[in-house]
This record gives C-alpha cells, structure tokens and sequence, in this order.
C-alpha cells in the first residue's frame, strides 16, 4: 500500500529533483503541502496532480479512459 502523504525529500526522490526544488514549488504553490506539527508533508493526490500538470505543459497528456 503506498503512503498518503510523503516527506519532502520522499516526494524529490519520486518527482526526480531535488529538495531545494521541491521546496521552491511548494513556496510557489505549484506543488500542494500541509505542514502539521512541524511536518512538511505532501498528499499523494498533490504528487499525481502536479505530474499530470507537467505533461500537460510538454504536450505530453494522455487521454483519460473511459
């Protein structure tokens, strides 16, 4: 079972960039995040949505089935 949430540098790991970049989306509000009690932590569904919208920008959509 995957995680629902993952850490900063969980989430660089999988978005393959760094941590400072994935701290500059977050800042920028590109890539959505919670913090809680102390914890900078980032939704799976925040991960998807900013990967989807990467391809989106490249041209790279794929069409949703049906």
């Amino acid at each position: 079972m995957e995680p629902l949430f993952y850490r900063p540098k969980d989430a660089a790991a999988m978005l393959g960039m760094s941590r400072t970049a994935v701290f500059r989306l977050i800042k920028t509000g590109e890539l959505k995040s919670i913090k809680d009690e102390g914890y900078r932590l980032i939704p799976r569904w925040a991960l998807n949505e900013f990967a989807r919208a990467l391809e989106v920008r490249a041209g790279l959509a794929r069409k949703e089935a049906a």
